[in-house]
């Protein structure tokens, strides 16, 4: 009878501690106290594009917030919006004109906020070729990488009436700047924070060069956002808000202090796979895209109503999406409410 007693008291115990151990579990099944895992996929590898988020994560404010962030490199191979529909991410950084033909085609995507509320596509060209405006681009070869970046650029032939075949020569340019540098391209595209920046590094001072911003001649695209997948994120709103308030914070201090984001993102980047001064001329100008001259930085993340019109208007009219976009279901403003509440 005692042993049996014994075996009743022994089992009790045990059935007190497995209850005392589910009463510190979340309504997510998370022990209180740990982290909330969040997987951001990159659009690129690792570099200063990106540099809000690896100051983020190296100041702690991910888990200020109580998530664990993962960083997933992007490349040439990885499309971003794939990765965050099938759930291998939840949250991802894309072009707007990516994100638009995704959705449309059903991928359950929705933006969230808008980190870079300026293009930095521009054309380039040397001064001896006589490019100073657009208008000049007629009878001139003028390079894109083409596969998605073209749009603005066929745009802004649209805006001075140039014919792409009849006026002009549109070539698809390389991944180097190898044929500005040999005078096969006239007039290449480049990003302000990279390609341009190769430029100069080979010698060239601004004033041997022409610059065509998209900004200024209003046919600019909107760039770097993030999304979400729509299912992840109607279960994930405040996780999704606290992501990107911690995300936010590490852009202000990417800004203010861009040799401690370049430290971040170099702690991060593939061993040779660029250098720290380019890095450093890559977080200067990406800063001003981030934060142009004049913007409120309160206002880093917020959505423009009229620049993603802007954006979807050019990606419709190009084919790039077959429908109008429905702009209520593209993006989404509550995050960003969430974010400054």
């Amino acid at each position: 009878m005692m042993k049996r007693r014994s075996i009743c008291l022994l089992f009790a115990a045990m059935l007190l501690f497995v209850l005392a151990a589910c009463g510190n579990e979340s309504a997510s099944g998370e022990t209180e106290g740990d982290l909330t895992p969040v997987k951001l996929q990159l659009k690129w590898v690792p570099q200063a594009q990106f540099a809000g988020y690896f100051m983020a994560m190296e100041e702690g404010y991910y888990e200020e917030e109580g998530l664990d962030v993962s960083i997933v490199p992007g490349g040439p191979d990885i499309v971003p919006e794939q990765q965050v529909a099938n759930g291998a991410a939840d949250i991802g950084i894309g072009w707007v004109a990516s994100l638009l033909p995704h959705q449309e085609q059903g991928l359950p995507l929705v933006q969230i906020a808008q980190v870079y509320q300026k293009s930095g596509l521009v054309l380039v060209s040397k001064k001896e070729t006589g490019i100073s405006s657009p208008e000049d681009l007629a009878g001139k070869n003028v390079g894109n990488w083409m596969g998605g970046n073209e749009f603005e650029v066929l745009a802004l032939f649209d805006k001075y009436g140039l014919d792409q075949n009849a006026d002009l020569s549109f070539v698809k340019q390389g991944f180097t700047m190898d044929q500005f540098f040999s005078d096969e391209i006239d007039a290449a595209s480049a990003m302000t924070y990279n390609e341009y920046q190769v430029v100069l590094a080979e010698g060239f001072a601004e004033s041997d060069l022409n610059v065509i911003d998209m900004n200024e001649e209003g046919v600019a695209m909107l760039e770097d956002n993030l999304f979400a997948n729509t299912e992840w994120l109607e279960d994930n709103k405040e996780i999704a808000a606290k992501f990107v308030r911690a995300s936010l914070k590490g852009w202000q201090a990417a800004i203010d202090d861009p040799e401690a984001a370049v430290d971040a993102v170099m702690a991060e980047a593939e061993e040779g796979s660029s250098t720290r001064e380019h890095q450093l001329k890559m977080m200067e100008e990406v800063a001003k895209l981030v934060l142009p001259e004049g913007f409120d930085p309160e206002n880093i993340g917020q959505i423009d109503d009229a620049m993603f019109k802007q954006t979807a208007e050019i990606a419709h009219e190009y084919g790039v999406i077959e429908e109008p976009a429905d702009l209520d279901a593209a993006y989404t403003h509550e995050i960003m409410e969430m974010v400054n509440e």
